[in-house]
């Protein structure tokens, strides 16, 4: 027992004890309890000498030049320096001796380094200066393009159709003055000029009291004083002398059965026919020749009419079939409906007389108000003829409007219940109609866009006028041939690649990579705008009122703005291969320039010729 007390005595001797420390008194404790907190005050204390161990002193002594030079190294490899320099005192002098047998090491391994490598390196610069030329002609093709296709779209000073400089701004200033007065009538306003363009005709479809009579004598201002205005109301007993004159007394007289025209529907330039399908069999024939050949029987001679416009209105669909020919004779057909209730305030209030600079109530805001200046339209009969002849001669249908008409009536046909018949004479004519809308445009081809058009020709009910027009917008969407062009410049990309430089085949390749870049760049710029969202081809048209190219320009903006995106990127593609092709690039070279198509010829194309191509230049 006294051997273990002096053992403990002696532990706790040496061993730092925290009540030591203290000051305070030990209590007396039995051999037993005793040993147990010594042994753990032994190994706190001694963890707390580990823990408190010295630290060298960097700063008493400067490192060895070997470690400095290690340190400095690693510093160096990972982008900072991590030993001061007042800490490595003379040892600085030592790093930088150590330095230059580092630099004649690398001076060794670059003498020492075999032909082959050499040779890569420097085929490998040739090769990047090869791709960056490339690429810069590239930018340089491509900047033009993308800035016109980035264009407005609208119509220019010098039109691409060769029509008048100033007929746009003449149409937007008639369409201003005939829509004077005037609410929500937006699109017969112009379906009635671009009417009187084409040399058609328009029926107006809607019940009483929608102004279809008002917009038909609104009409007669372009007539000024070059032309006749001629208006009736026909009723189931309205008789021909009503419309063709009345017959001449001394025809009679000579046995001649001849009219007196002068002043009736033969001699009139633009005519208001009200009722109109309340015509009689009597009226019908001669009406008929009128309106489709421009001629009129008058005796026994057929003598040629001046009509330019007939407008037609009615407050209901033709009931018999004997009818059917004479409402296939109006081209353009819109069904007027009445004022909205957001716009009926406006309507009111402008009929009240609440205008900018009048009383309420006051004579002269009544008579503004009434009688809408059409006196102000800038356009003449001398303006609308042979614009249809010019358009027929300077604007372009491309096949995709040929073939958008064609599936558009076969959709009509065959697929809408009840079928939408739509004779073969309305196509043809709808044709004219495109190429005119295209040439007052200042274009020189027709857009798909000018199809919108023809959601006011090819129904027979006015309920289908909206199914024509989501089928064309639908058609509108689509991806517009992307994925047959890519399809085709893959081809190019592997017929480049097998022709190896071959400056004949070279040559006919860039041709056909020529044409495929012009048609890019076409639907490109048939796209203006649309990264934007603006869509000018729509919002600046002509013969869209503005409700209806708002709406379309909402439902093609952000569908228009994702194609144009593919556009672009293989625009730059073929743009890359046509330059290749012209600099007569190995394949090696277009395998960087075009690593996706390359990738897909190796996958697809035959194995003898994929082969030989992408290990290096020719030997």
């Amino acid at each position: 027992h006294q051997s273990t007390t002096s053992s403990a005595d002696a532990s706790s001797s040496c061993s730092p004890d925290p009540d030591r420390r203290s000051g305070l008194a030990r209590a007396p404790a039995t051999a037993r309890t005793s040993r147990r907190p010594r042994s753990r005050a032994f190994r706190s204390d001694k963890r707390r000498a580990r823990s408190v161990k010295p630290r060298p002193d960097w700063n008493a002594a400067p490192m060895s030049s070997s470690v400095v030079a290690n340190v400095s190294h690693v510093a160096s490899a990972r982008g900072s320096a991590r030993v001061p320099e007042s800490r490595r005192g003379s040892a600085a002098g030592a790093v930088s001796r150590a330095a230059p047998p580092r630099r004649a090491s690398a001076r060794c391994r670059a003498a020492a380094e075999p032909d082959w490598k050499t040779k890569q390196r420097e085929q490998d610069a040739l090769i990047s200066v090869e791709e960056d030329a490339v690429k810069s002609r590239v930018e340089e093709l491509l900047a033009p393009i993308l800035d016109a296709g980035s264009g407005t779209g609208g119509d220019a000073a010098a039109p691409a159709s060769g029509a008048p400089a100033d007929l746009a701004d003449k149409i937007r200033a008639a369409t201003a003055a005939l829509e004077s007065g005037l609410v929500e009538r937006e699109t017969e306003v112009r379906l009635l000029l671009l009417a009187a363009f084409c040399g058609e005709h328009l029926l107006l479809l809607g019940p009483p009291g929608t102004a279809k009579s008002e917009l038909g004598r609104r009409l007669s201002s372009v007539c000024g004083g070059d032309g006749v205005f001629f208006e009736r109301l026909l009723t189931r007993f309205s008789v021909p002398e009503e419309l063709f004159g009345p017959l001449s007394m001394r025809g009679l007289e000579n046995d001649r059965y001849v009219r007196q025209t002068t002043g009736y529907l033969p001699s009139a330039t633009v005519a208001f026919v009200d009722e109109v399908f309340k015509a009689n069999s009597a009226i019908l024939n001669s009406l008929l020749t009128i309106l489709n050949e421009r001629l009129f029987d008058n005796g026994d001679e057929r003598v040629e009419v001046p009509l330019l416009c007939l407008v037609g209105a009615s407050n209901e669909l033709p009931e018999s079939e004997e009818l059917d020919a004479l409402y296939d004779r109006f081209l353009l057909r819109s069904s007027v409906e009445q004022v909205s209730s957001g716009s009926l305030r406006g309507l009111l209030s402008m009929k009240a007389g609440e205008l900018p600079g009048k009383a309420v109530g006051s004579k002269a805001a009544a008579a503004d108000a009434a009688s809408p200046s059409t006196s102000t339209v800038p356009l003449s009969i001398k303006d609308f003829q042979g614009v249809k002849s010019a358009a027929e001669l300077n604007v372009d249908v491309p096949q995709s409007v040929v073939d958008l008409i064609v599936d558009l009536r076969a959709h009509l046909q065959d697929k809408c219940e009840p079928p939408v018949y739509v004779s073969d004479r309305r196509l043809v004519k709808s044709v004219a109609l495109l190429r005119v809308a295209a040439y007052t445009n200042g274009r020189n081809a027709v857009s798909e866009f000018d199809c919108l058009l023809l959601a006011n020709v090819l129904w027979q009910r006015p309920s289908e006028a909206n199914t024509v027009r989501e089928w064309i917008l639908e058609r509108l969407a689509q991806d517009r041939g992307v994925d047959q062009v890519q399809y085709l410049l893959a081809g190019l990309f592997g017929r480049a690649c097998r022709a190896d430089g071959d400056k004949a085949e070279c040559e006919a390749l860039r041709q056909e990579a020529a044409s495929l870049r012009a048609v890019l760049s076409q639907q490109i710029a048939q796209l203006a705008g649309t990264t934007s969202g603006s869509l000018p081809a729509l919002r600046e048209h002509l013969w869209l009122s503005p409700p209806e190219a708002e709406r379309a320009a909402q439902t093609l903006g952000p569908l228009f703005s994702k194609v144009r995106r593919g556009l672009e990127k293989l625009l730059r593609e073929c743009l890359t291969l046509e330059v290749a092709l012209e600099r007569a690039t190995e394949p090696h070279v277009m395998a960087l320039l075009l690593p996706d198509y390359w990738a897909d010829f190796i996958r697809s194309g035959p194995i003898e010729d994929v082969k030989p191509l992408g290990v290096g230049g020719k030997p």
